[in-house]
């Protein structure tokens, strides 16, 4: 009889533990605003899940930081607080130079090159968030870095002098190689900045120019990508390990399909952003071949700079990029 009741016991642990899983709902949170592309792309990337597994696994979008600060997320996903999240791989520099490699400035200049930087870097940054639990599933970039101008800038010594916002130590140090003055300002501060002169150029995306309107005071863009930052969707390993072997592959499925969309929907949106600045009165311009080269030498400049801090896994992600 005992032998029959731990049995049935087993059995009910069983369907208990499988009815907690057929019930998985995982949070999803973001620090970008619902209509933002990146946004809408985890949107379908939710229900592509949730439609493959017939809702076996479901996941709860919360955007614009409204579960964990955009800051926060990377932390909670690591911690388990959060199954699942989006950040700015970029933005955990300051624990590894790794993941800071698509932003190092004048190197990938084109969506092109920026996707042979992703592909050369992959393993690396796999590898960076495996040993800190988590797993990367996908990853997408934003509109290249492009320099806005309230005057035309022919050379780099049109631009030696000036008062170039920075918001970071890269932008800082791309002012200081081009002589000019860095000041710190925030996006949200721009605007006003430029109407007090405080600042005369800046590096920023096609969508920041639209979003924050900054053709009302700027009519100088010059395409230059400085770089084209990515987001990373990761996981929980944990969380994913408690997944069975068809919802892993659901997942992973879904993961595949929304990376390669998303990619095409930067580039898209870039020309549309474009198309609007032009539209607002903002000259659209390719950057001089002189300037173009001045860049690509600051570039070299701060590769070198930034294999410093990456060491001997860094130079094989930057052999592996040139090499493609």
């Amino acid at each position: 009889m005992k032998q029959i009741r731990n049995v049935m016991l087993a059995a009910v642990l069983a369907t208990s533990s499988h009815l907690t899983f057929a019930q998985a709902k995982w949070d999803l949170p973001t620090g970008y605003p619902a209509s933002s592309f990146h946004t809408e792309n985890l949107q379908q990337f939710a229900g592509d899940i949730a439609k493959a597994t017939n809702n076996k696994l479901t996941l709860t979008l919360h955007p614009n930081g409204s579960l964990y600060k955009a800051n926060e997320i990377k932390r909670a996903v690591q911690t388990g607080q959060a199954q699942i999240g989006e950040f700015i791989l970029s933005g955990a520099s300051n624990e590894n130079a790794i993941f800071g490699v698509d932003s190092i400035p004048f190197l990938a200049t084109s969506y092109a090159d920026a996707k042979k930087l992703a592909v050369a870097s992959r393993p690396a940054v796999e590898k960076l968030l495996a040993s800190q639990g988590m797993k990367l599933l996908y990853t997408g970039p934003w509109p290249g870095q492009s320099l806005y101008s309230l005057k035309p800038v022919n050379t780099s010594a049109d631009l030696r002098g000036t008062k170039m916002r920075a918001y970071n130590p890269a932008t800082t140090r791309i002012a200081q190689l081009l002589g000019a003055q860095p000041a710190t300002i925030q996006l949200a501060e721009l605007g006003q900045a430029l109407a007090t002169g405080a600042v005369d150029n800046f590096l920023t995306s096609s969508a920041s120019g639209i979003e924050n309107k900054l053709y009302e005071q700027v009519k100088n863009f010059y395409t230059v990508n400085a770089w084209l930052p990515k987001n990373a969707v990761v996981v929980s390993q944990k969380s994913f390990d408690a997944l069975d072997k068809p919802t892993q592959e659901a997942v992973l499925k879904a993961a595949q399909a929304a990376e390669e969309r998303l990619w095409k929907i930067s580039e898209q949106k870039d020309q549309e952003y474009l198309k609007q600045l032009a539209s607002n009165g903002m000259k659209i311009s390719a950057p001089s071949p002189k300037l173009q080269s001045e860049l690509k030498s600051i570039g070299e400049t701060m590769t070198a700079e930034w294999l410093k801090s990456a060491g001997a896994e860094g130079k094989q992600i930057i052999d592996a990029y040139y090499k493609q």
